[in-house]
């Protein structure tokens, strides 16, 4: 139940991570309706994509200080300042006039007032995606390990399902702005005058009360974070072996635990060791883990998912993203209670083939306009559903594990950082590359899935059933 408890905690940080980076997606309509009011510049479809995706940056920052703050200040006093980011981006994007600007007149100066504080909480996000995982996987048993990683993607996830959720009701029966003919990547506002009789409530609140909602579990996960314990391993690397045995103790019993703490101590205790101490290949297997994970384009569907079920044709498509959402949690549940049975690899490997089945077949719907929508909008779930069993959650559990102790901060802090960098560069040339050709762009996204297919296979070693120290031992020998 303790253990229970700690990781309940820090999965928070993985909720967050899930419902700032998709609230963006209920709420990026009403955004760019009321920016587009603006008198003294013109909101351009390019400056609204880089709003959309102003939370990547802060995302890199993030993930770049996270090595750094988790090795100096702690893994958890690090993610108590990421809970601060997600709070105070929340309650800046709900009113960025706070203080300074008059409200509801869009300006440039608001705009980029804005940006600042999405790029505050994308900070926090980068922060919990590199130092969340590797909390967990510090503090779990062996045999434990994957499975509970692994319930850091399903708290993403179910993120991502709150915010859609939140967005609805939020929404209710209030006019959401709808732009025309969103496959030609055309942003003008139409139904203006809908809007007009409906109080502009979706362009004036609606999108505001969507950021803001995050507020709530933002100042949920800060308090509580201060209620678990360090992990054993930074407090052994911090020299305080006494509290480390303390909680290895609660989790572990008191003879496992001296055992833990022995095979701990024989690894950070080494000399300070460089990143590339073990050679190249496992910072590369890292990174490219991290890269596949978004250039199979995931994040391009998950962010602009109603845009994409929009243009198919098919129903409410706010509706059909809440479903969508339903059907990644149940397959990431499918990933945690295989994992550690299955493995890492076949997981990876199973799950790249269903996302290029997917892929292909939102192709075939573009090529062959005869095909019935539901066609697209299955396949866009089966693409889905494919990364929530493997890339989703399986990328984070190999991240938090493959590297050996004494790199494992500034290792993690890289991967990360290389994986944010990669969603940047596909969600911000998934419109346009969409609108230009949606066959190619899934096309392009296929052949990355087999790409990363054939990675796994090679590449990646299997890590199922091995301790953190036991990676000092593989690299060594891959050495």
């Amino acid at each position: 139940m303790y253990l229970f408890f700690v990781v309940i905690v820090a999965v928070i940080g993985g909720l967050l991570f899930g419902y700032d980076t998709a609230v963006i997606s209920g709420a990026e309509k009403g955004l760019q309706a009321f920016f587009l009011g603006a008198e003294d510049f013109e909101y351009t479809g390019m400056l609204h994509g880089i709003t959309c995706s102003s939370a990547l940056i802060g995302c890199i920052i993030g993930s770049a200080l996270s090595g750094l703050l988790a090795g100096r200040l702690g893994r958890k006093k690090s993610l108590f300042i990421a809970g601060i980011c997600f709070f105070l981006s929340a309650a800046g994007s709900y009113c960025p006039e706070f203080l300074f600007f008059e409200k509801g007149v869009p300006t440039a100066s608001l705009l980029l007032a804005f940006n600042l504080y999405r790029v505050l909480g994308g900070i926090g996000v980068g922060m919990a995606s590199a130092i969340c995982p590797m909390y967990i996987a510090e503090i779990a048993p062996a045999d434990k390990r994957g499975k509970l990683v692994s319930w850091n993607q399903f708290a993403i996830i179910f993120g991502q399902l709150v915010v859609y959720f939140v967005n609805l009701v939020i929404l209710g029966d209030h006019i959401a702005p709808k732009m025309e003919n969103l496959a030609a990547g055309i942003s003008t506002v139409v139904n203006i005058d809908a809007l007009a009789s409906d109080g502009n409530w979706a362009v004036t609140t609606g999108w505001r009360l969507m950021f803001g909602s995050e507020c709530i579990p933002a100042a949920l996960f800060s308090i509580l974070i201060l209620l678990v314990p360090e992990t054993p391993r930074y407090l052994a690397m911090s020299g305080r072996d006494d509290k480390a045995i303390a909680v290895l103790s609660r989790i572990n019993g008191r003879s496992k635990a001296e055992e833990i703490l022995s095979q701990i101590k024989s690894t950070v205790t080494e000399k300070k060791e460089k990143l590339l101490t073990y050679g190249w290949v496992v910072i590369f297997v890292g990174i490219m883990l991290s890269v596949f994970q978004q250039v199979v384009g995931i994040n391009a569907v998950l962010y602009y998912a109603p845009r994409i079920f929009e243009s198919m044709g098919m129903g409410n498509p706010m509706l059909q993203t809440v479903l969508m959402g339903i059907i990644n949690i149940s397959f990431t549940l499918v990933a945690i209670f295989t994992v550690e049975k299955l493995g890492r690899k076949i997981l990876l490997i199973t799950g790249s083939l269903g996302m290029a089945v997917g892929a292909l077949g939102v192709c075939l719907a573009d090529v062959m306009p005869g095909l019935p929508g539901v066609i697209g909008v299955v396949s866009v779930m089966v693409y889905s559903a494919s990364f929530m069993f493997s890339w989703g959650p399986i990328c984070w559990v190999l991240i938090s594990e493959i590297f050996p102790n004494t790199i494992r901060g500034a290792a993690v802090a890289i991967a990360v950082a290389a994986q944010w960098i990669s969603n940047f560069a596909v969600s911000s040339t998934f419109v346009p590359m969409y609108s230009w050709s949606p066959s190619v762009t899934y096309g392009f996204y296929c052949l990355m899935c087999i790409v990363a297919a054939l990675f796994v296979w090679k590449m990646v070693p299997e890590t199922k059933g091995k301790t953190l120290e036991d990676m000092t031992r593989l690299w060594k020998k891959e050495k």
